[in-house]
């Protein structure tokens, strides 16, 4: 009996010594394929190669905790530690109404544009009147690609916000993203992500917006017909993590969290960049139609939508111009 007890003693001692001393929970709702999750597991063997495994990073991807919005909860809650599938729609949504101009269709003018105002000053000033509002420390911005419309036969062809008159757009169920359908022309409809491809096949929806390599790794080219190259909106993830977790971790293991995210950041967005230049070539040949539509319609489209006193109220008189000309 004692010798039991001894060896019970001893693999216990074994198991604390080698167990790490912090876990970090990463959700997202992106499945294996896309560019978030494999950056999330480049950002877990950054971490844990720098911590000499004292950090564990276990990722749960697909929304095995949830969609985004039960993943938002759980971070705040502290049951999961970060979350990717994060931005200014959802921040927005959280009670910081601000967020919202960054999630404006056409807001941005280019990749490089969107690093200049969402690492600047004024982005800075939302990033900390979140966290304190919500204990949500946002670690970095990775560009996940330009949304373009990616549509079912019954509603092509799109040249014009116009054509898409009555055509049931999948968004976020977010007003953010609401508003960049309707800012689009389209009537926009709620749909949780994981709902998407059943939604477009059985005809509930008739569109969808993502950028191309999301298109590709949920395999959406399979029951749409034809991709419209609008170009509205440079589309970003933003981490988060628990503030209280993270005030407990210590300066080093800070430092390795966000130097993890710093290389997952670079390794995703030359995953979606090179994805991008290759991937309507590979949905052409899939029998896809490519449209090249009148991009200055739907910019002034936009414009009018967004000019609207209400947008000026929620975000601060001229913002959306503002941001445009930063």
């Amino acid at each position: 009996m004692f010798k039991k007890l001894l060896v019970i003693f001893i693999v216990g001692i074994f198991v604390m010594a080698f167990s790490a001393s912090y876990v970090i929970k990463v959700a997202t709702v992106g499945g294996p394929t896309q560019p978030q999750v494999k950056a999330a597991e480049k950002f877990k063997e950054i971490v844990e190669t720098l911590s000499n495994g004292d950090i564990e990073v276990q990722i749960f991807h697909s929304g095995q905790l949830g969609d985004q919005r039960t993943e938002l909860t759980a971070v705040m809650r502290g049951d999961v530690q970060i979350v990717l599938d994060t931005g200014p729609a959802w921040f927005a949504d959280l009670g910081v109404p601000e967020f919202g101009v960054f999630n404006a269709a056409y807001v941005f003018r280019d990749l490089d544009h969107m690093y200049r105002v969402m690492t600047g000053p004024i982005a800075q000033k939302l990033y900390d009147k979140l966290l304190k509002k919500t204990g949500l420390r946002v670690l970095d911005t990775w560009y996940l690609g330009t949304r373009e419309l990616d549509l079912t036969k019954k509603a092509c062809p799109v040249y014009k916000p116009e054509d898409l008159k009555g055509v049931k757009l999948r968004m976020p169920n977010s007003k953010a993203w609401l508003d960049v359908g309707r800012a689009l022309g389209a009537n926009p409809t709620p749909m949780d992500f994981t709902e998407v491809y059943l939604g477009l096949k059985t005809g509930v929806i008739d569109g969808q917006d993502n950028p191309l390599p999301t298109d590709y790794a949920m395999k959406f080219y399979e029951v749409t017909h034809c991709i419209v190259l609008t170009d509205h909106l440079i589309s970003i993830l933003q981490p988060v993590i628990n503030e209280k977790f993270w005030e407990k971790l210590p300066d080093k293991y800070k430092y390795y969290v966000k130097k993890g995210m710093e290389v997952a950041r670079y390794y995703m967005n030359y995953m979606v960049l090179e994805q991008e230049a290759k991937l309507l070539k590979v949905f052409q040949q899939a029998g896809m139609e490519i449209i090249v539509p009148d991009k200055k319609a739907f910019i002034e489209h936009a414009r009018k939508f967004y000019s609207k006193p209400e947008f000026d109220k929620m975000w601060g008189k001229g913002m959306y111009e503002k941001i445009q000309s930063y």
